[in-house]
């Protein structure tokens, strides 16, 4: 690690930091009042740290640094910045994004200047800090597990991006770490918090479609194509702590095409569209049917598609798999040019939405869900979580919804991967009796990554 890009921190130990905090010592940024930013004082500000810096925490932080009760004080990525890598309007990094925070508070500070937000390399720094109540984990998949475990073991509230983890292990180590330590999880998946799709929700229990016999999910077309057969090693760019960015995944040699938002296409750090715009999907599907709770019965490949062999990406260029509960009802999961969508078919028609609009087998059904959606309301996901972290409540998308759904985005990949129908017991979250199955239910960490709980 480049000890000179710590903020606070310098040629400081993890260790003396706590002891020096503990002692009352101020090493990081005091924490601004209200005032001095020209609003009301909450009745308790809440203060967050980023833990990765790329265009989805840019995206995140429009959300919560208008909130007069939420104060940004860390931010925390192994990109410095994207400057000779990659576009920074798009991918940005630890100093980009520090810069955001700190002129977005500047323009409503009194004085017109903010400089009360640190940038950190290593993860555990940012974590180490006793004046931080919770973090917002938005880095790769294959970090959401070491990052949420340790999170909840600092005593921090944790807002973690889907999916949750990596493989089905590690969300359950995750539900396991969040129970013990008693903590806040929200999962980053907004679709739930909108009022359209409560409303179709709604539409849906309410019997318009009768009962449902079968619910279509849509995912995203993958929206980069690897390097192909035959890719060669790149050098690591200035700035780029790239061990760090492995993490526990394997050791490999840096691609460009590895990293940033590619590395959704590598199974190293990813499930692809399946465990990206799949988890989206699925997860309203569960919640509108009620599935939170439980799972699968079979799961099967349903005609997957993949790269070719010797490409950097690996996970399937188009996603296609099919999943029965108990009791007869199919979940069918499918790339399509529709990004985001899902159908809930029952003996009285159907109806389907992409969140923003509703399409229905008659119009009778369609004004069953009166109005549109809108991305503006995904706030309301955002709120509630720092609203839990206030009353101790339970988010919108706890640990436990959040792996539920995780899961059968995981289901879905190992079926593919095996072509062939699963059996699964969604109580003991097993294949029974199938080894080459439970085999791919987890994957080792590279030391000294390791997830105790």
């Amino acid at each position: 690690m480049d000890t000179s890009e710590r903020v606070s921190v310098k040629r400081s130990t993890r260790r003396a930091f706590l002891k020096a905090a503990a002692a009352g010592v101020a090493l990081g940024p005091q924490i601004v009042r209200a005032q001095t930013l020209g609003v009301n004082a909450p009745s308790k500000r809440i203060t967050l740290g980023i833990i990765g810096c790329g265009n989805q925490a840019e995206q995140d932080l429009k959300q919560w640094l208008p909130m007069a009760d939420v104060q940004v004080v860390a931010v925390c990525d192994v990109n410095r910045a994207s400057h000779g890598y990659k576009n920074d309007k798009q991918f940005l990094g630890r100093e980009p994004v520090r810069d955001m925070v700190q002129k977005a508070y500047a323009e409503r500070a009194v004085s017109g200047a903010f400089k009360g937000c640190a940038a950190y390399t290593d993860f555990r720094d940012l974590l180490a800090r006793s004046d931080i109540d919770a973090v917002a984990v938005i880095t790769p998949d294959h970090w959401h597990a070491v990052q949420t475990i340790q999170a909840a073991a600092a005593g921090k509230d944790i807002y973690c991006q889907k999916p949750l983890g990596l493989t089905v292990r590690d969300g359950q180590q995750m539900v396991k770490a969040v129970r013990a330590r008693k903590r806040v999880l929200q999962t980053g998946s907004q679709w739930r918090s909108t009022a359209f799709l409560a409303g179709f929700r709604k539409a849906v229990r309410d019997g318009v479609v009768g009962t449902p016999r079968r619910v279509l999910t849509y995912v995203a077309e993958n929206n980069f194509k690897g390097p192909g057969p035959g890719w060669q090693p790149m050098p690591v760019p200035d700035g780029f702590e790239y061990d760090m960015w492995l993490g526990p995944a394997p050791r490999a040699p840096y691609h460009k095409d590895r990293c940033l938002y590619r590395f959704r296409f590598v199974s190293d750090y990813s499930g692809g569209q399946t465990t990206n715009f799949g988890h989206h999907a699925i997860g309203v599907a569960m919640w509108v049917l009620g599935l939170d709770e439980t799972g699968p019965d079979e799961v099967w490949n349903m005609g997957a598609e993949w790269p070719l062999k010797g490409d950097l990406f690996d996970t399937a260029t188009k996603v296609h798999f099919g999943c029965r509960y108990a009791g007869g009802l199919e979940l069918e999961c499918v790339t399509s040019p529709k990004s985001f969508g899902v159908r809930i078919e029952g003996d009285k028609g159907w109806i389907e939405t992409n969140g923003r609009k509703i399409e229905a087998s008659s119009p009778e059904i369609a004004k069953a869900v009166p109005g549109t959606g809108s991305y503006g309301e995904f706030v309301n996901h955002y709120r509630n979580f720092i609203e839990c972290v206030k009353s101790r409540g339970t988010p919108v998308e706890s640990v436990e919804i959040g792996h539920r759904v995780s899961t059968v985005c995981h289901l879905g990949n190992i079926a593919m991967k095996l072509d062939r129908k699963l059996r699964w017991d969604p109580k003991a979250e097993a294949f029974p009796g199938d080894s080459e199955a439970s085999g791919m239910l987890a994957q080792p960490h590279r030391a000294p990554w390791s997830y105790n709980v």
